[in-house]
C-alpha cells in the first residue's frame, strides 16, 4: 500500500547550528507553509525552534 501524498516526510533542523535534525511527517493540507516547532536540542541542552528543510 502506497503512502499518502498529503502527509510527507519533513526533516526539522534546529536554529541553534549545531545540526541536530528531527523527522516527522506533515499535512501538507492543512500547513502549506514550512513547520517550526520548539523542540529539544540535545547538543545545545535546551528547547529552540527547529524549522522544516527542503
Amino acid at each position: 500500500m502506497a503512502r499518502n501524498t498529503a502527509r510527507p516526510v519533513v526533516r526539522l533542523k534546529s536554529t541553534a547550528g549545531t545540526g541536530v535534525t528531527y523527522v516527522t511527517r506533515k499535512n501538507r493540507l492543512n500547513d502549506p507553509d514550512r513547520l517550526v516547532l520548539r523542540k529539544y536540542d540535545p547538543a545545545a541542552g535546551k528547547h529552540v525552534l527547529f524549522r522544516e528543510e527542503r
